[in-house]
């Protein structure tokens, strides 16, 4: 059954030509409704969660948003350009020419995503024999996509392989992967004779782009928005983390970019050691001004003495 295109603008409730802050305002507020830790219905909402993320992964990259628009709905029609790279990849140290075609489930992405943006190759002459007529052991690689939640605690994923037979039909395997605590993006999980002809098989994680979280090194960065009263007066917030939620002091007279840092909260680092959370401060300035407010802006520009000119 052929691949269903899939519309990312559609999903995340955008135009052809939203910006990049409009598409990631877009993803925030759909993320945040659908999380699993906060949706009503969990299975829906981890599979509309899956959705919402794997549009941002496509839209947020310039590169493969750019590689989405020019193909389009006709994807299928022109294929993948050759030698094009995404998230989604298969790998083989073998000679050009010899390459087969695998595909996975369980590793985060659609098949969409996967025909979309992996290189699927085929063995022109079926798979490769050395000069003895033997079946030549290769590794394979992929990619699997890992949450925050599970680089911090650790977890069990299931995935399948599906390979080419000797009959012609696709054979699916079944495999249980422990993804370790304190895992990295870029780390590779590797399992043993699960590649091609006995080769092994390596995941390579890719983090899952996160609502709230920006991620650098063990470091986690999150956006904190102010109203400018806040930001004046001085205030209390809750914020999220990756354990729950921390309360924060913000002091009176907070400048947009101050940063709170709340140690020990990012991700696993050496040793037992975590990252740091840092809270980046925004100031949000109303879009729009009721009749009930305006009075009180405007008697504040009266007597305010503040010129952020000067």
């Amino acid at each position: 059954m052929p691949t269903q295109f899939k519309d990312y603008y559609e999903t995340l409730g955008v135009s052809r030509n939203a910006t990049a802050d409009e598409i990631r305002t877009a993803y925030r507020k759909l993320a945040r409704r659908y999380h699993p830790d906060v949706a009503k219905d969990k299975k829906a909402g981890e599979e509309k969660f899956k959705e919402i993320n794997e549009a941002y992964e496509v839209l947020s990259d310039p590169e493969k948003r750019q590689k989405y628009d020019a193909l389009g709905a006709s994807w299928q029609e022109g294929g993948p350009p050759p030698g094009a790279a995404g998230p989604q990849t298969w790998e083989w140290r073998s000679a050009p020419g010899q390459e087969t075609e695998f595909s996975f489930g369980g590793t985060g992405f659609s098949d969409f995503f996967e025909s979309f943006f992996g290189t699927r190759r085929t063995y022109p002459g079926g798979a490769p024999s050395d000069f003895d007529g033997r079946d030549i052991a290769r590794d394979v690689e992929a990619d699997i996509l890992v949450t925050l939640e599970e680089a911090l605690h650790g977890s069990t994923r299931q995935i399948t392989v599906s390979r080419p037979s000797a009959t012609g039909q696709p054979v699916t395997e079944t495999y249980r992967v422990k993804i370790p605590a304190g895992i990295h993006a870029g780390q590779r999980i590797r399992l043993a004779g699960k590649g091609e002809n006995g080769g092994d098989l390596f995941l390579r994680v890719a983090f899952q782009r996160h609502p709230d979280f920006r991620v650098q090194g063990t470091d986690l960065y999150y956006d904190l928005d102010l109203a400018p009263w806040e930001a004046v007066l001085g205030c209390q917030v809750t914020i999220p983390t990756l354990d729950g939620h921390a309360s924060l002091k913000i002091p009176p007279g907070t400048d947009a970019g101050s940063t709170f840092r709340l140690n020990g909260q990012g991700l696993p680092g050496e040793g037992k050691n975590r990252g740091n959370l840092l809270a980046v401060a925004r100031i949000e300035v109303p879009t729009q001004v009721t009749p009930e407010t305006r009075p009180l802006w405007e008697e504040l520009a009266e007597k305010s003495r503040f010129n952020p000119r000067e």
